[in-house]
């Protein structure tokens, strides 16, 4: 097998077991959506799904891809190594019991160890844009779908650029607390994620969402083409044959941008192991 050419310091880390600076590497407080390769032999080996922040400087994983990462104990059996299962290459720590998040597991990697890979740069994934309240809970039950890759928690529909949590608040920015859905569409069409949509949410109620009040709660779906928005009509036309009164706008997604939220936004009921407070499943097709 043909390895990557690595630089002096690629090869301290991952030949020579060595370690990069804390809050040195340039995935430390990196949060794309993606898969980190191998950067000795490229080979899958996390994740951005199951990345979250430790604090402790090195980019940090709860779970690793099936079968890509070996564990070896240290010889004086103080910590566990973790390797590529392919090449061998060091890549960190793996530390069990720290309750950091709901697996209680945090691979501790060198950014120097791993090629992030974005998911935008794939072709297989398609983007779908939803509001409904609270992004917390509607990024939750997205997360759960089969055939979603990621959802993220962010702002979407107003007049201001790179909105903040607290701008958002303030009630004067346009946007609406929005979840951008990465999905496959050969595990899930849009249709079906659009009915998680009208099913996870009240999209009678015209002042927000549950107890959560105010402009930013209100009941959209952003379309990115004419067959979207042709999907998500005719879902409405049905809830409404069945005597439903549905306040969801539908907004062009071509003519606004989608800002993520800021990092604590991010896997708010995964991280806390918890569930939503405002958002429920109630089949309605």
């Amino acid at each position: 097998m043909k390895f990557n050419e690595l630089t002096p310091e690629e090869v301290y880390v991952i030949e020579n077991k060595g370690t990069e600076m804390p809050f040195a590497g340039k995935y430390d407080g990196f949060y794309s959506a993606g898969t980190y390769n191998c950067k000795k032999c490229n080979t899958p080996l996390f994740s951005s799904t199951d990345k979250f922040d430790s604090g402790s400087g090195w980019p940090s994983f709860d779970d690793a891809l099936p079968n890509a990462v070996k564990e070896v104990p240290d010889a004086d059996g103080s910590r566990v190594e973790i390797v590529c299962d392919v090449c061998d290459g060091h890549l960190g720590h793996v530390f069990v019991g720290e309750q950091l998040t709901p697996k209680s597991t945090r691979h501790c990697v060198n950014s120097v160890s791993l090629d992030f890979q974005a998911i935008d740069t794939d072709e297989k994934y398609k983007k779908a844009y939803f509001a409904s309240g609270c992004f917390w809970g509607v990024e939750y039950w997205f997360q759960k779908a089969q055939g979603v890759f990621d959802a993220h928690s962010g702002y979407m529909g107003g007049h201001t650029t790179n909105p903040t949590y607290r701008d958002i608040c303030g009630k004067q920015t346009g946007h609406l607390e929005t979840v951008e859905v990465i999905y496959d569409p050969k595990e899930v069409s849009f249709e079906t994620l659009c009915k998680l949509f009208f099913e996870t949410h009240d999209p009678e109620q015209m002042n927000g969402q549950g107890p959560d009040l105010g402009p930013q709660y209100l009941s959209a779906i952003f379309t990115n083409d004419t067959e979207e928005e042709e999907i998500a009509t005719k879902l409405i036309n049905e809830l409404e044959e069945k005597g439903m009164n549905i306040v969801t706008m539908l907004k062009d997604a071509n003519e606004h941008t989608f800002y993520k939220a800021e990092e604590e936004h991010q896997n708010y009921y995964k991280l806390r192991n918890s569930t939503p407070y405002c958002h429920a499943y109630t089949k309605r097709f």
